[in-house]
């Protein structure tokens, strides 16, 4: 089993236009609402592969209930700790003349202590039964920069791989536990680092360094370019396919789906990162986040390529 950690679960709402102009009044062509937040896009995308997850994280109010009500009709597993408030509603407009996505995202509600002891203890119970648990997204209110950092201690402590998908001072301070594996892009490369990214070699010299620090793998997205990936003191170039997006939103979700059923399967890495690489490229043929269609994900697994160009040994 793989358990996903949504801290700030949200309904997904997709509006498709065939134009967006500020501070005019536009209708909709179309509408998707789906339960959404990084962590269920990533379980989301594990069950279409054909593995199992279970959702945890914190809902409150009618939105968390239609959060619920949604993945019990997709058969999702979770448990998520009800708090005051409602859960966030994110909106994502997609423009057909220019090709665009715009996101607009709500905060979340506050969360609090008796919430978070709650919580800890259903982290600790599925750490037990996983081999991995990815921890995606943004922290709520309330919630102490250093969360990420406790979780994946806890994680580790329970003998899980921890995947850790943030960013900013969360992804920051997450990243001292060390955990199995993190993925930036390359703007918040920039940040870990605190210097601009030039040239090759400064990127592979940032991903070393943080390899050093005693974080097995280093993900960084190039988006429709691929990614460059960091494993166990090697760096890989990942190729992704050329395709025409339908919505890029939820691939960087299904691109770590992907990789953590691969670890779970025990293999290479040059197989993880095909899969990760097939399962993200998948779903930005689809309209919604954190979708992938098998017959889709099968093509782009073989038409995906992934080269060693550093080894630690040379």
């Amino acid at each position: 089993m793989i358990t996903t950690v949504t801290l700030n679960a949200a309904i997904d709402k997709t509006y498709y236009l065939d134009e967006f102009n500020i501070g005019q009044v536009k209708r909709v062509q179309s509408m998707r609402a789906v339960a959404g937040g990084k962590g269920i896009n990533v379980a989301r995308v594990i069950r279409q592969l054909g593995y199992k997850s279970f959702i945890i994280g914190f809902a409150g109010g009618h939105n968390g209930q239609f959060i619920r009500s949604v993945l019990d009709l997709q058969s999702l597993q979770h448990e998520f700790v009800e708090v005051p408030g409602e859960s966030r509603v994110n909106i994502n407009i997609i423009e057909h003349r220019m090709g665009t996505s715009t996101e607009i995202l709500e905060l979340g509600p506050t969360i609090e202590g008796p919430q978070i002891t709650k919580f800890i203890e259903i982290l600790k119970n599925a750490a037990r039964q996983s081999k991995v648990v990815v921890l995606s997204g943004s922290l709520p209110p309330g919630l102490p920069v250093q969360f990420y950092k406790t979780l994946i201690e806890i994680i580790q402590q329970e003998g899980s791989l921890a995947i850790l998908d943030t960013s900013g001072e969360a992804l920051n301070e997450g990243m001292k536990a060390k955990p199995f594996m993190i993925k930036p892009n390359e703007e918040e490369l920039k940040v870990i680092a605190g210097q601009e990214i030039n040239t090759e070699a400064d990127l592979f010299n940032i991903v070393r360094g943080i390899m050093e620090q005693g974080i097995v793998c280093v993900a960084v997205s190039l988006g429709a370019k691929g990614s460059y990936v960091g494993y166990k003191g090697n760096i890989y170039r990942v190729h992704a396919p050329d395709i025409e997006a339908v919505n890029p939103v939820g691939c960087g979700d299904s691109f770590t789906a992907g990789f953590a059923v691969s670890l779970e399967r025990g293999l290479s890495i040059e197989e993880c990162l095909l899969t990760a690489t097939a399962a993200g490229t998948a779903n930005a043929m689809t309209a919604e986040a954190g979708n992938v269609k098998m017959e889709d994900y099968l093509h782009f697994f073989m038409e995906s390529r992934v080269t060693k160009i550093y080894s630690e040994t040379t």
